[in-house]
């Protein structure tokens, strides 16, 4: 984990209060770590990219604020480091406000407009309104394809044959190529670039500014870095965390690891099931779920289908204890 730099408020900054009623100036505070990076692409995907444009605020920017009632700057990494971890375990998130970052993206847009959905952004996107649509199209390799989830309504499964693949590749590339071919034509015919590209598939990339703030950014991240995010859109935020946010902000990536990335999370139920299984009343947590009414059984005695028993199950076992009935 990068070594962040130690910021100490200068005697008469606006914080602390001159002593002659006049401003002090400020030095912006940076990130070498990031500063390195500034501009570099990351690759994702086949043909996509993220790039940090500018960043604003540090590790220091969080601790200032959740201190802004004295004013005191960072004394001690240690000091720092236990505030952070005190903000992020107990969900104090307005001082993750104060730090902001803006990318440029390059995505799919079946992958961007999954990414559209964190309204809390502010975004400017290449419009294909006024300009000719990048001639790029993200490629499935043949041993990428994925069957249907049989758990999961919207996921993925196993992956396909690579025999099949060879051929659905094929087909994609075919397809990708043809939608290409008549856009171009209706293009160079004068049809207006809003109406010739709509039957363009949503492989084809697009471009935007994204700027948000550490708070948001953490939510996008906990949601797109998940398991159950979709593989594409989980590679880019993967990239966006541990190459930007873990060099800008270490001891908040730190924190966002141990207490919501790979944190697990009990409900009520889920708390007092297993409290009854470590006791060894095995009946009262086979009572505890039927009334909850997660042991819901078919006409032939079998359990029915429940996601909320199979994520309770997926925990017991997280915790090394055997689902009481089975």
């Amino acid at each position: 984990m990068p070594t962040p730099s130690l910021v100490t408020l200068p005697p008469e900054s606006p914080e602390r209060g001159s002593t002659d009623g006049t401003p002090a100036s400020l030095t912006r505070v940076t990130v070498p770590e990031l500063d390195a990076i500034l501009g570099h692409q990351f690759k994702v995907l086949d043909d996509g990219f993220v790039r940090v444009i500018d960043y604003m605020g540090t590790d220091s920017a969080v601790v200032q604020a959740a201190r802004v009632s004295y004013g005191a700057g960072t004394k001690r990494v240690s000091d720092d480091r236990g505030l952070i971890r005190y903000l992020m375990r107990h969900m104090h998130t307005t001082p993750f406000e104060m730090c902001e970052l803006k990318l440029h993206v390059r995505a799919p847009m079946d992958v961007w407009r999954q990414w559209i959905r964190h309204r809390t952004a502010s975004v400017n996107e290449y419009s294909t309104r006024y300009s000719v649509a990048i001639d790029a199209a993200q490629a499935t390799a043949p041993a990428d394809w994925r069957t249907q989830s049989q758990a999961n309504r919207q996921g993925s499964g196993e992956h396909l044959s690579p025999v099949i693949g060879e051929e659905l590749s094929a087909a994609e590339a075919e397809l990708q190529q043809l939608a290409r071919t008549v856009y171009e034509r209706r293009l160079a015919v004068g049809v207006a670039r809003e109406q010739a590209r709509k039957d363009l598939p949503l492989s084809t990339y697009t471009e935007a500014y994204w700027k948000i703030d550490l708070h948001n950014l953490l939510q996008f991240l906990s949601n797109r870095m998940d398991q159950h995010a979709q593989q594409e859109i989980r590679v880019y935020a993967e990239t966006i965390g541990r190459e930007v946010v873990a060099r800008w902000t270490p001891l908040v990536w730190e924190a966002f690891e141990d207490y919501r990335l790979n944190a697990v999370h009990l409900s009520s139920l889920e708390r007092r099931v297993m409290s009854a299984i470590v006791s060894g009343d095995l009946a009262a947590a086979i009572a505890l779920a039927a009334e909850a009414g997660v042991l819901k059984r078919r006409k032939d005695g079998m359990l029915g289908a429940s996601r909320e028993r199979a994520e309770l199950e997926a925990k017991l076992a997280m915790f090394g204890l055997a689902v009481p009935w089975s």
